[in-house]
């Protein structure tokens, strides 16, 4: 199991994709919903959208980089592609 996971939340109302990571996505994720992440205290529409796992935290940290310096139809194409590892509809 990964010890690193970079996750993409998606919220409509913004039209908004918010890209992290953490080494715990259940308590990362209730952060975000309820309000105690700053960007994200905005709306409370966010859902989940994307994840990938890593072993190392330099790795995830690479990726999530790399992620934050796509446009929005980049990250559409990833959400719907092939890569996303959450398989959401």
């Amino acid at each position: 199991m990964a010890s690193f996971i970079v996750y993409i939340i998606y919220s409509e109302s913004l039209d908004v994709y918010y890209k992290g990571y953490t080494n715990n996505l259940e308590i990362r994720l209730e952060q975000h919903l309820s309000g105690k992440s700053q960007f994200t205290s905005q709306t409370n529409d966010w859902r989940l959208v994307f994840t990938r796992g890593f072993e190392l935290k330099s790795e995830a940290l690479k990726y999530e980089k790399m992620l934050k310096r796509q446009n929005h139809q980049y990250l559409k194409w990833l959400i719907d592609g092939d890569l996303n590892e959450l398989n959401i509809q």
